[in-house]
């Protein structure tokens, strides 16, 4: 299976970032090492001074597919669930000062928490769903698919241009404003409208 991700989808969050607004959606991997399940802790690495949390909507791919057309997309998903794009932040930064990939600040072992999925026919509007994060209790970081630059079907069409999805692939669709830092003893939880999809602690 493979871990795809897409990066800079919500406006606010780009201005967060000081990155330029994309053209066409920023696409990125993720091994499946990187995996983190069953709401195991996340161990900070020894690598990074500045470990984030970056909370996302999650694809899971149930059909095989390559150039799916947009108006065709739907079919290819059949679950969504929350998760946790961790990032290397300092790493990540001299990656774009000179130019490099930034997997080494986004790919590393433990670095994709991923919590329940949930059937796509549990949401009436998937253009309107909510999402958050709260740390230690308290909410730090909101999103809602009404904000996103490029859509799921805009998504799965520009990614098998690329990638033939296959059923159990992945698709990160990126994070909100509001990305912060994560510190030992910390605890996470995730959630999808009003469903807890995720609950783990930072050691």
């Amino acid at each position: 299976m493979k871990i795809l991700c897409i990066g800079q989808n919500y406006a606010e969050h780009i201005k967060e970032m000081n990155a330029e607004m994309p053209t066409e959606p920023v696409l990125f991997m993720k091994p499946d090492s990187a995996l983190l399940l069953n709401n195991k802790p996340f161990y900070l690495p020894d690598f990074s001074k500045e470990m984030h949390y970056e909370t996302e909507l999650i694809l899971r791919i149930s059909k095989v597919g390559k150039h799916i057309e947009e108006r065709f997309a739907h079919r290819y998903y059949d679950h969504i669930g929350l998760g946790i794009d961790f990032t290397a932040r300092d790493l990540q930064r001299v990656a774009k000062s000179k130019g490099l990939p930034w997997e080494i600040s986004k790919a590393f072992d433990g670095s994709a928490a991923v919590g329940e999925f949930l059937p796509v026919s549990d949401f009436q509007n998937l253009s309107n769903l909510k999402f958050h994060l709260d740390i230690d209790g308290a909410t730090v970081q909101r999103g809602n698919t009404s904000d996103l630059i490029f859509g799921f079907d805009t998504l799965i069409s520009y990614i098998s241009k690329f990638h033939t999805l296959k059923i159990g692939d992945l698709i990160y669709t990126g994070t909100p404003v509001g990305v912060g830092a994560v510190h030992i003893g910390n605890r996470l939880e995730g959630f999808l409208e009003d469903r807890k999809m995720f609950d783990f602690e930072i050691k």
